[in-house]
């Protein structure tokens, strides 16, 4: 008998298996819980709305667990919101945050089955919240004000806002919602390594395994459709051609994943256990078969080590709870991408500041990874490893389709380019998806508006006080004292960051220690300001900002009463004091406030009261 697991947390969320069909109201109703579905859910909960998680497998956590991919890549640097308490939580339970970098592919590695337990408890402390696993979505329709959708289990769900959190798609595109699947040509975006026409390639997908040293022989049964010629080259040790393009010593392969007690994750793209389907557009019958032969992939890698490479004490560990051991669901890299209100593409990536739409300032999560396209395994798809960009943010119109209302769009379904899909579909930005998701529908409940009605300034101002990104700053964490400030004054625009690369890492510089001349501050305040004036010799213009002329320009934009300015004013007793950037984001953000000033529309441009 499958397993149903609930949190119960209010005595209207009670419910009996049994006892016929189980009825439910509810605020936010959250289909699939995996990655950005939890995150939703916990921050929904925690703004105060009933909120359900609905998910069709026995865990929580989707690549975070389910699909077994327990390395997270990306975001060392930008540790956001709730990213950053999963880190914690798991740092808490390892001992230490070195204890996590047990791999050389990542600096947070853990146990799925560790990960799965932490988020278990992380949402169980959330009075508003209550999970339904193991429970598969048959029907959804709209009716009035509201929707309604039936599971498996005699489960009938009613809510006001609905949040697709689900692996590819699939809520979105049964209420009609417009979508893409695959490639978009050149034309579309004039992205610059675009391929000239649209194709359906998507992604290989992973089957993981999580493997276990038994210390003793535990070789498999050779499986019927094995052929050691598929991995030969999956390393160093027998491959031919020695020159192949990312060719690894074996070694390397196994520490890639190295988790704790003694125990690798496998998810080897070169020539491992990547696997080549797309699935999205399939029906259940077809993705079953689709994933069995990923299943047998990944079973036949399994063999190859324990046969070809000598691994022979490496074994499946009894880490999920299947009778195959292999996890849960498979790790899909790609999905459909919805028609949103906004669309980031590359160009929005790389050069933020410059694009007529600039979503920069409607930022709502951020990601540090570059483009990484998995192709591997179809031999008519581009290479794209690797591609460097600055880091970047996601805009909160990605979140929201352009023809269907109350319905939010979450995990890797977002309004993106297909190459930006393969920087934004790591775990952290997912997460930080998940959370802005969550606080956007928050927001329309207590407000009783649509989605596209809420104010973008007010889901910002929310992520910000749970200690969430909306500028992808590196240099400027949540513990800094203008942190807050710092974000908004860079969402208007006002004071600009530096995207820079370096190897694998995809960096935006503030620079808060720094100071700018009296010139290129009266500079940046005209970009938010076009017709201010100020008057000042050259030499003027070319001298380092100190507190004298800081107020002076600020309060000439602004004036403000004379009681509030003499206690900012304190904090600043030598009128020559050299006023750093991150100051300078303070003093701008309480003189001026801009960030509130003029809010947004979801193409980034200023709407003017």
């Amino acid at each position: 008998m499958k397993t149903l697991s609930i949190f119960f947390s209010l005595c209207c969320f009670w419910f009996n298996a049994y006892a016929g069909k189980s009825k439910y109201n509810t605020d936010v109703l959250i289909v699939g819980g995996g990655t950005s579905g939890v995150m939703a859910g916990i921050q929904a909960a925690r703004m105060g709305v009933k909120t359900i998680i609905v998910e069709e497998s026995v865990w929580i956590g989707g690549m975070l667990t389910s699909a077994g991919v327990s390395a997270i890549d990306g975001n060392h640097n930008l540790p956001s919101g709730l990213w950053n308490e999963f880190r914690a939580k798991l740092e808490k339970h390892y001992g230490s945050k070195q204890a996590l970098a047990s791999g050389w592919v990542s600096q947070v590695m853990y146990e799925p089955s560790v990960g799965e337990k932490i988020l278990r408890e992380m949402c169980a402390k959330e009075k508003n919240l209550s999970v339904i696993s193991s429970v598969k979505l048959l029907s959804i329709q709209k009716k009035s004000a509201h929707w309604q959708l039936t599971f498996s289990d005699d489960i009938l769900i009613t809510a006001k806002i609905l949040i697709d959190a689900t692996e590819l798609g699939d809520v979105a595109a049964k209420v009609g919602v417009k979508y893409d699947v695959g490639m978009d040509a050149q034309a579309t975006y004039q992205e610059r390594i675009a391929p000239e026409k649209a194709n359906h390639i998507v992604q290989d997908l992973t089957y993981v395994a999580i493997l276990k040293d038994y210390h003793k022989d535990i070789t498999i049964s050779k499986p019927s459709s094995y052929n050691k010629d598929e991995f030969i080259c999956a390393c160093e040790k027998l491959c031919p051609d020695k020159q192949m393009k990312r060719l690894w010593d074996c070694q390397q392969m196994k520490t890639y994943g190295q988790l704790q007690n003694d125990k690798y994750m496998i998810n080897w793209p070169i020539n491992g256990n990547d696997f080549y389907v797309n699935m999205v557009e399939m029906n259940d019958v077809q993705r079953e078969e689709a994933i069995q032969k990923a299943k047998d992939h990944t079973l036949n890698f399994v063999y190859f080590m324990q046969k070809e490479l000598g691994w022979n004490t490496l074994g499946l560990a009894d880490e999920f709870p299947t009778a195959d051991k292999l996890p849960l669901i498979p790790y899909h890299r790609e999905s459909r991408r919805i028609h949103g209100l906004a669309t980031a593409n590359m160009n929005h990536l790389e050069k933020p500041f410059e694009q007529s739409e600039p979503l920069y300032r409607t930022g709502i999560a951020v990601g540090d990874y570059p483009i990484d396209q998995h192709h591997g395994k179809n031999k008519d798809a581009p290479d794209l490893y690797f591609v460097p960009v600055p880091s970047f943010n996601i805009p909160l119109g990605s979140l929201i389709p352009d023809n269907v209302e109350d319905l939010i769009v979450a995990e890797k379904s977002i309004s993106v380019s297909n190459l930006v899909s393969g920087a934004s579909r790591l775990q952290p930005v997912v997460m930080g998806i998940g959370q802005a998701a969550g606080t956007l529908a928050a927001i329309a409940i207590q407000e009783k508006r649509h989605p596209k009605e809420v104010s973008i300034r007010k889901v910002q101002d929310n992520l910000l006080k749970a200690k969430a990104y909306l500028m992808p700053y590196l240099d400027v964490k949540p513990d800094h004292p203008n942190f807050e400030a710092i974000q908004r004054i860079g969402a208007t625009g006002i004071l600009k960051g530096e995207g820079k690369n370096y190897k694998w890492s995809n960096q935006t510089w503030f620079y808060p220690d720094s100071v700018m001349t009296n010139g290129a501050v009266i500079a940046s305040l005209k970009s938010f300001f076009p017709n201010l004036n100020m008057q000042a010799n050259e030499q003027v213009l070319l001298e380092k900002l100190v507190a004298d002329d800081a107020f002076e320009i600020l309060t000439k934009i602004q004036p403000v009463p004379a009681d509030y300015l003499a206690n900012i004013m304190k904090d600043y007793p030598d009128k020559n004091q050299p006023i750093t950037r991150a100051k300078l984001a303070d003093l701008i953000d309480k003189l001026i406030d801009p960030f509130h000033r003029k809010e947004v529309d979801f193409k980034g441009n200023f709407i003017e009261f």
